[in-house]
């Protein structure tokens, strides 16, 4: 697990995403304080002015299906500044507006910049922060989680002065943090596997990623119906509202990066979840039944920040490590599904209010909720392999210090990882098990069957780390892969197979194996299971 001093010892580059990733999830609670001021100053309802969440959450979510076509097309840091330029015209646009059809349709462009940015800034502190897989997790919801704490704070402060500050406020810092990103961020290299429209939902079939965006969906529901209409009964000024929401996004913040570790550690990821959900649910139907109180109504709402942020970061935690396919097509395809349900909740919670009364949309919170722990169940499975990956991942390997062995789903794939963790016992260094998924015309390996292949390695060694590398679009291709994989990781050997019938253990074959040779800067061992001798060393760049 990540220390907390690895953890905010970062290049600049992730600390200039990391604020940006700040501004923009200050948009998600910015409007909060001042939705009862817009909707007075304006003569809107409720259900309309809550359409300022909605129309900026489902654009986002249906953008989100277009996030991976984009970022394979330009890159990602090209992908980010898009998006951060997209959030400030529009951020602006809003705030000039006069009519709450304007707001609403501006919010709605914002939510286009919004999904460009979220999706590629998850992929982009993960791939460039040190402390590994989890520490990066961690930051990105740190900077979740004061975002949203910040958001309605700024929101009720430049609120007091008029309802369009908060939208020029926005624009201001997410100006900052685009120029921040151009000069800090080094360029990305377009991807070499162009990533389709259909990427996203297709991923969409892996069970575990399916059943995990749905529970999300039930989570995001019952978390915006209240940031979307529990202001409306409160009954407070602008910046009442904004420290209300304050104290709420700090709990958010703080179980986040330190709560929700420590509870998966000792708990599991399944049941952390399962009893996150059920006691956010109870505060739901507290919400529920005091809504007429104004005291019970904002101890309620700041308590429900303990379990948001738990739930925000070992879901994404859950997510990625469980998705057989690119980050950035998992991070899409979950957020798709998860920003629907929060997007559509606020507006049925206002139109709900208008049929029946205030209380209904909450108990409907509440018994959503209950309806995610019963999907999430269906998911046990999935979720124990995910715990497995997650402890295997070193936290932050440190460069010299890791041994490749290089796999496909042949038999001799057991005797290279054990050759592999004999070879790194006796110098003391960590095993990276890597299987690259090919993807040429001819020959199309599936993700699922990919993915399997690492896991089984994870299953059965104890302390090894796995991971599928993709962008083989011809055979010579995994050679390289390898040796790239190896080389950023400053691997000091890369161990493997001996030629079979085809596969990656056919790094020997022409085309893979030249490609290796040529490109790898470390002992390169070939193992046999038949001889009873250990690995021989073949090349060496060392």
């Amino acid at each position: 697990m990540t220390s907390d001093t690895n953890l905010f010892r970062q290049p600049k580059a992730v600390f200039a995403v990391a604020f940006a990733c700040v501004v923009s999830f200050m948009g998600i609670g910015l409007v909060d304080p001042i939705l009862p001021a817009i909707s007075q100053d304006l003569n809107a309802t409720p259900s309309q002015v809550t359409l300022l969440f909605t129309s900026y959450l489902v654009i986002t979510a249906i953008a989100m299906l277009i996030t991976g076509w984009v970022s394979s097309r330009i890159g990602a840091k090209k992908t980010l500044i898009t998006g951060l330029a997209i959030i400030v015209v529009f951020s602006a646009l809003a705030g000039a507006s006069d009519s709450i059809g304007g707001i609403v349709g501006f919010r709605a462009g914002w939510g286009v910049g919004n999904a460009l940015f979220i999706a590629t800034s998850l992929a982009v502190i993960v791939a460039s922060a040190t402390g590994g897989f989890v520490g990066a997790i961690i930051l990105y919801e740190t900077a979740l989680g004061l975002g949203i704490a910040v958001g309605p704070l700024v929101g009720g402060l430049l609120g007091e002065v008029s309802w369009r500050g908060p939208f020029f406020g926005v624009a201001v810092l997410m100006a900052i943090a685009l120029l921040a990103t151009i000069v800090l961020l080094d360029p990305t290299p377009k991807p070499k596997r162009r990533t389709s429209l259909v990427e996203p939902l297709k991923a969409l079939r892996h069970r575990g990623l399916l059943i995990l965006s749905l529970t999300a969906l039930c989570y995001n529901w019952a978390f915006f119906t209240m940031l979307g209409y529990a202001p409306f009964p409160m009954k407070l000024g602008a910046i009442q509202l904004g420290f209300v929401f304050f104290g709420w996004g700090l709990l958010v913040a703080i179980f986040s990066v330190f709560a929700a570790p420590r509870l998966q550690r000792r708990f599991g990821i399944a049941r952390t979840l399962s009893i996150n959900l059920a006691l956010f649910a109870v505060v739901m139907l507290g919400i529920a039944i005091w809504t007429d109180s104004t005291t019970a109504l904002v101890v309620l709402v700041i308590v429900a920040g303990v379990f948001i942020g738990i739930n925000n970061t070992v879901t994404t935690q859950a997510v990625m490590s469980v998705s057989p396919v690119e980050r950035p097509i998992a991070s899409a395809a979950y957020g798709f599904v998860r920003f629907i349900g929060g997007g559509l909740a606020p507006f049925v919670a206002g139109k709900l209010v208008e049929a029946t009364n205030v209380h209904v949309p909450f108990y409907i919170g509440a018994a959503v909720l209950v309806l995610g722990i019963g999907i999430l169940s269906l998911a046990r499975k999935e979720l124990a392999q995910a715990e497995q990956v997650q402890e295997a991942a070193p936290a932050a390997p440190v460069q010299g210090n890791v041994i490749v062995a290089a796999i496909n789903d042949s038999p001799t794939a057991d005797a290279v990882v054990d050759a592999a963790v004999n070879l790194a016992k006796v110098h003391n260094r960590t095993v990276h098990v890597v299987h690259v998924q090919e993807q040429a015309v001819t020959v199309s390996e599936d993700p699922h069957a990919a993915e399997a292949v690492v896991q089984r390695q994870i299953s059965r060694v104890k302390g090894v780390t796995g991971e599928v590398l993709h962008g083989a679009s011809r055979h010579g291709d995994i050679g390289r892969l390898v040796a790239e994989y190896a080389d950023q990781h400053g691997a000091r050997a890369i161990v493997v197979g001996v030629p079979t019938h085809g596969g990656l253990s056919a790094l020997v074959e022409a085309s893979a194996s030249q490609e290796l040779w040529q490109h790898a800067k470390a002992h390169i061992l070939i193992v046999n299971p038949a001889l009873k001798q250990a690995p021989q060393p073949v090349g060496s760049h060392a």
